[in-house]
């Protein structure tokens, strides 16, 4: 095969997977995803791997069964400016390209809420910049079928929060045993602290660091808007 043959290959597989996607993101603007993500997919190769059980099945919550305590917590830690942006805060996005830059690498964050559920939703963890690209695309395609309430229940419902627990309900039931619904103001900074790393704080528990910084988020929580 020749090298223009081949690269006209690549295209229209690169082009069949992002009709794909789109279509999934159309379908799941109405229906709720079942199944495994990217993500647990990824997570779950790994606890069997380590002859661990399969991941924990969290249930599906509405969006308006979600504690708005835990929607503003996430907002004001992972994207304060999640109500207004279209997919990238660009300002973001500037700080982290200034990072991988320095150290010559794809690593820094910067990423809104629409890239992490675009990523956690059909991407590997890998770190490269064709990975990058994708979600990209993949943000815009979120952003242009979803509104902003879809896009905040989704995540909240596929998004990891320790080892085998993803969802907020388990979340919930698995470190306060309540339901998402019933989550305080404290106990939603809390989980809200833990998103950058679910599977260290839920080996470890909580420690001083995590507090402090649950402190910050329960304070900047009322300053952020949430969908409504």
């Amino acid at each position: 095969m020749t090298i223009k043959k081949s690269i006209k290959l690549l295209f229209f597989i690169w082009l069949f997977w992002n009709i794909w996607i789109f279509s999934e993101i159309v379908w799941w603007k109405f229906y709720n995803p079942k199944g495994l993500t990217s993500l647990t997919a990824q997570r779950e190769k790994e606890r069997l791997a380590q002859h661990k059980i399969p991941y924990i099945h969290y249930p599906w919550i509405s969006y308006s069964h979600i504690s708005n305590s835990l929607k503003r917590a996430v907002v004001a830690e992972e994207d304060a400016n999640f109500i207004n942006h279209s997919g990238f805060d660009w300002r973001g996005i500037k700080v982290a390209f200034q990072k991988d830059i320095n150290k010559k690498t794809v690593i820094a964050g910067g990423s809104t809420i629409t890239q992490q559920l675009a990523k956690n939703l059909f991407l590997s963890p890998r770190r490269n910049l064709f990975r990058k690209a994708e979600e990209a695309i993949i943000t815009v395609m979120l952003e242009t079928v979803w509104d902003k309430r879809r896009i905040l229940e989704v995540y909240l419902n596929v998004i990891e929060w320790g080892d085998g627990i993803y969802g907020c309900e388990s979340a919930a039931r698995h470190y306060f045993g309540v339901t998402v619904s019933a989550v305080t103001p404290s106990q939603a900074a809390l989980l809200a602290s833990m998103i950058p790393k679910p599977k260290y704080y839920d080996r470890f528990g909580t420690t001083e660091k995590l507090l402090d910084k649950s402190q910050l988020i329960q304070q900047r929580m009322n300053q952020v808007l949430i969908p409504k």
